[in-house]
């Protein structure tokens, strides 16, 4: 009996499907989504326009495609990962030729409806390759070096197109999310040591050069690494953004200034305060326990994709869920971690909170993969 025909006879199917969804996690997505919607009415002072009211659509739009890729078998997306994956690259690629530019940067195709970023897709297909390519892997080859060596390609092809557009905090999320998947797929820990070591000396190497005959970076990208580490020397430059949010962050106390009484956001200190910055908005009007509230609603949906992907017998399904929570985990990590002055400020948004069209609906999809992989796991008869 092949794989395939495994699935389709011990899966559920048609009603039961239904019953088999796991609702508690679709419960918890739009808890975290309905916390962005209150948050984006506050920043607007107090409207649904420009930002709540399209962020619901885009929700209701991503929820009904969530549950529709859902009640899909799980083996369909695993025989469509390649080309999925090979599509979003050629998106990416087609970006360099017609994308739109913001802020800066080439990361845009306009559909017409929406502009649609490629890179957010990336994230997902990224992660149905390597759960196919780990589904097909003999296991006892996961940690063999020419195997290692394939994963290592497919992530680093995404990321270099990306770096051009340029998206440092997308390239960055996309290495990430590769990686964890190599992780989790079992490839031993000793790769990961050795490239951590390699990386720790080459940062090492770039500060010894500094002020030396071989300097390895130009002045203006060291006076950015001295902004992060204390942004006070340039409060009023470089280190402007972050200042302003830790002032937020702090003044928000326990409980916060109220909802809709931030000053930092209503005075419009607290720079790009409805997309990469909501959280110190949050933090502000509702205090430490608002903020910690999200966040146990983040580690709830973590791990309630655990705890599937623990009972999947299905390895893709299993893989494909793990990664699912792992590329969600980068998101809110990294995006909390920025505004608090932990990492550089590379611009990824909350999820589910920030406003943004192709971030909220690509992420929906993504969990409507692992709601696939739950529903039509193997199960006794």
């Amino acid at each position: 009996m092949s794989f395939l025909e495994y699935n389709v006879k011990v899966t559920p199917s048609g009603l039961s499907k239904v019953l088999y969804y796991n609702w508690v996690l679709a419960l918890l997505l739009a808890t975290a989504a309905g916390i962005g919607f209150l948050m984006l009415y506050s920043v607007a002072g107090g409207s649904f326009s420009p930002w709540a009211e399209p962020q619901m659509k885009r929700f209701a739009m991503g929820f009904v495609a969530m549950f529709v890729i859902g009640m899909i078998p799980i083996y369909f997306w695993r025989n469509v990962s390649a080309l999925a994956f090979t599509a979003s690259l050629a998106l990416l690629v087609a970006v360099e030729f017609m994308g739109e530019v913001g802020m800066g940067a080439q990361r845009w195709i306009d559909l017409g409806f929406m502009r649609l970023q490629p890179s957010e897709l990336t994230k997902i297909t990224l992660v149905m390759v390597l759960a196919a390519y780990y589904d097909w892997l003999d296991v006892n080859k996961v940690s063999r070096p020419l195997w290692v060596l394939i994963p290592v390609v497919v992530i680093l092809v995404p990321v270099a197109l990306v770096i051009r557009q340029p998206d440092l905090g997308t390239s960055i999320l996309l290495l990430a999310g590769g990686s964890a998947m190599m992780f989790l797929a079992g490839v031993h820990i000793l790769y990961f040591l050795g490239v951590g070591a390699l990386g720790g000396g080459a940062v090492a190497t770039v500060l010894l050069s500094r002020g030396t005959g071989w300097q390895l970076l130009q002045d203006y990208q060291y006076r950015r690494i001295d902004t992060f580490l204390d942004p006070a020397s340039d409060p009023l430059g470089a280190g402007y953004h972050i200042t302003q949010s830790k002032i937020a962050l702090g003044s928000g106390g326990w409980t916060g200034r109220g909802f809709m009484q931030g000053t930092q956001s209503r005075l419009n200190f607290l720079p790009e305060k409805h997309t990469d910055f909501i959280f110190t908005t949050l933090a502000e009007e509702f205090g430490f326990i608002g903020a910690a509230s999200l966040l146990a609603v983040y580690v709830a949906i973590i791990v309630f994709c655990v705890v599937s992907a623990v009972r999947n017998a299905d390895r893709y399904g299993s893989l494909l869920t793990l990664g699912m929570a792992a590329t969600f985990f980068l998101f809110f990590a990294v995006n909390m971690s920025m505004v608090m002055g932990l990492l550089p400020v590379v611009g990824v948004p909350l999820p589910l909170v920030s406003y943004g069209g192709s971030a909220m609906l690509i992420l929906l999809m993504g969990f409507g993969l692992a709601q696939s992989a739950h529903v039509h796991r193997p199960r006794s008869k």
